[in-house]
């Protein structure tokens, strides 16, 4: 079958035969895809030392090596810096993309062209027909998205742009374009998307779903951390938002003008009653469901509620009154790769259906003898976890991705994916080695002693303080009450938050906190290790604001903006300064 897929009949019929095709042939599609790739690339200057202007299948997986970023990173810098696309790639590079550098690795500049910004626009086409048959009348409403554009950057010898996946799709004609069987119609024009000034987009889009509350059948952003952000929002700029309801009149500093002239169109003019009605909502002690309150016909809340982003399900459930959460696509800077074709799933069941037309998919087994033998899309086994590496149309050749996924089915013959973790240590001071999924475990049973008090966790982030002996880990809290109050956390509360996530996390941690590893036990006498006692410290609220600005700053986007698990950058770990409140635990 063909490799480019126009979804546009079967969209405006309501039919997903075009998925059961693709599923079907997997082996056939993936092969077709890696022959097309290898004619087109096999002369260019990286593939040629290895393939030497063939475009055999066998070659390429015994000559071309599995390679990481600072392997390809030369190549990448000679681009940067004005030598021709043909050193990677036959077709046209137009620019870079940068990778957000919040999950734990520093920001990257990798290749692209028009074949990736195609392939995101099909995996929306496909997941706007699935949405819409797992939600009725979805198509006929509208979409209040946070989304996010930011001003491009460029390298210094090419003049390539450089920016974000999401700020490159969202300018690009793919979703300038955007056929009219969407289901996401959006509250937001797109003026407020393109937006630079992020603090301008994001009142500009509450200022347009709050108008148009009648029409908003489903909410979300890219990530679920930014949905949280733009809460936060809410409640500082309600009052705000409702006094430009009530005149018909925008705030004096949205000051961009594109921006301004199409929201203005959006206000209309004065609308008193509705301001009044927000306004009431708003100024309730508790924000409990008011997301429910103010778009009442809301359906669901998407975005990505998988891997970290999990931390933030319960105060989402809060805030929404537990809307169903429904995660959509699977993708990162180097390619997308699949889909969820179940979005009524819970976030801790979605699985992704990687799409075979969009990249080659090999695999390095996790954890096995036999990891450097790579496994094809069609060979991946039921139950197994796996690295993926990816051969893209923009000049990736076997190039691995630090994401860890299991095998958890199979829709047709197209495997289905659970993202598990990054595979990256986020935290160590000695011997231990504490990972994402480690950290995050002990911190959610933590969350369940905060449940006896007013509070909430809002964010978190940790940092390994070595600069004292013993060395110890440290993590940053951003806590909210429930119900809007003032009430003052009890010290105990904190304490024994910091006993329980020592508790959950790994022997190799606890029998470092303890000299004979009895740590934990009651009835033994504790003897102090080469670990010091973790340490929570209670920021104030909007610190994590602060930090979301400070990489956003750097180069990041406020679309692709995720929370690191743990701060190494010394600037970062400034933002977090504000400190209100510390406990730790000394044996």
């Amino acid at each position: 079958m063909s490799l480019s897929i126009d979804l546009s009949d079967d969209l405006s019929n309501g039919n997903l035969k075009v998925l059961d095709d693709l599923t079907s042939s997997v082996k056939q599609i993936q092969d077709d895809v890696l022959k097309e790739i290898l004619t087109l690339n096999a002369d260019i200057e990286y593939l040629h030392r290895f393939l030497h202007g063939s475009s055999d299948k066998d070659l390429f997986t015994t000559n071309v090596p599995v390679v990481t970023y600072e392997d390809l990173k030369p190549y990448i810098d000679r681009l940067a810096n004005g030598e021709p696309s043909d050193i990677l790639s036959a077709l046209p590079i137009c620019g870079f993309f940068l990778s957000s550098g919040t999950s734990g690795a520093k920001q990257q500049m990798l290749p692209q062209n028009d074949k990736y910004l195609e392939n995101m626009r099909f995996v929306y086409d496909l997941r706007s027909l699935i949405i819409s048959k797992h939600f009725e009348g979805v198509e006929q409403g509208k979409g209040m998205l946070f989304l996010f554009t930011r001003q491009d950057s460029t390298t210094s010898s090419s003049c390539l742009p450089a920016t974000t996946v999401t700020t490159s799709f969202f300018k690009s004609k793919y979703f300038r374009d955007r056929p009219s069987y969407w289901y996401n119609s959006y509250t937001s024009p797109d003026e407020v998307i393109w937006c630079p000034d992020n603090k301008q987009s994001l009142y500009c889009h509450f200022l347009c779903g709050l108008v148009q509350r009648d029409d908003v059948v489903r909410l979300g952003a890219i990530f679920a951390s930014v949905m949280i952000r733009a809460i936060t929002f809410l409640e500082t700029f309600w009052k705000e938002l409702c006094s430009n309801i009530r005149s018909g009149q925008l705030s004096e500093w949205i000051t961009d003008l594109s921006c301004r002239a199409s929201v203005s169109i959006i206000l209309g003019g004065p609308n008193p009653e509705l301001a009044d009605f927000i306004e009431h909502k708003c100024s309730q002690k508790s924000w409990e469901g008011i997301l429910r309150q103010l778009w009442p016909n809301a359906k669901f809340i998407e975005g990505v509620f998988t891997g970290q982003i999990a931390q933030y399900i319960p105060t989402l459930d809060f805030y929404s009154n537990k809307l169903p959460l429904v995660t959509t696509s699977y993708g990162s800077s180097e390619t997308f790769f699949g889909t969820s074709l179940n979005p009524l799933s819970k976030p801790q069941d979605v699985a992704y259906t990687f799409i075979p037309n969009i990249a080659y998919f090999e695999f390095s087994p996790v954890d096995k003898d036999n990891n450097n033998e790579l496994v094809q899309l069609a060979d991946v086994k039921l139950g197994y976890y796996y690295s993926p590496v990816v051969t893209t149309y923009s000049g990736l050749y076997r190039y691995k991705v630090d994401d860890i996924l299991e095998v958890t089915g199979f829709h047709n013959n197209a495997p289905q994916f659970k993202f598990a973790q990054r595979k990256n240590v986020v935290l160590s001071i000695q011997t231990e080695a504490t990972t994402e999924v480690n950290l995050l475990k002990a911190v959610t049973n933590a969350k369940l002693v905060l449940e006896s008090s007013d509070f909430m966790l809002l964010d978190f982030t940790s940092y390994a303080e070595i600069s004292s002996a013993p060395g110890h880990y440290v993590l940053y809290w951003e806590l909210k009450t429930k119900n809007n109050g003032t009430s003052k956390l009890d010290d105990k509360v904190l304490v024994e938050c910091c006993y329980v996530v020592e508790e959950s996390l790994n022997a190799f941690y606890r029998k470092e906190r303890t000299k004979d590893g009895s740590f934990g036990d009651q009835k033994k006498k504790k003897k102090h290790g080469s670990i010091g006692a973790l340490e929570i410290r209670v920021v104030q609220n909007g610190t994590f604001d602060e930090l979301m600005d400070f990489f956003v700053s750097r180069g990041g986007s406020i679309t692709q903006y995720k929370t690191p698990v743990c701060i190494k950058s010394i600037e970062a770990l400034a933002v977090l300064k504000h400190i209100l409140l510390t406990a730790g635990r000394r044996r």
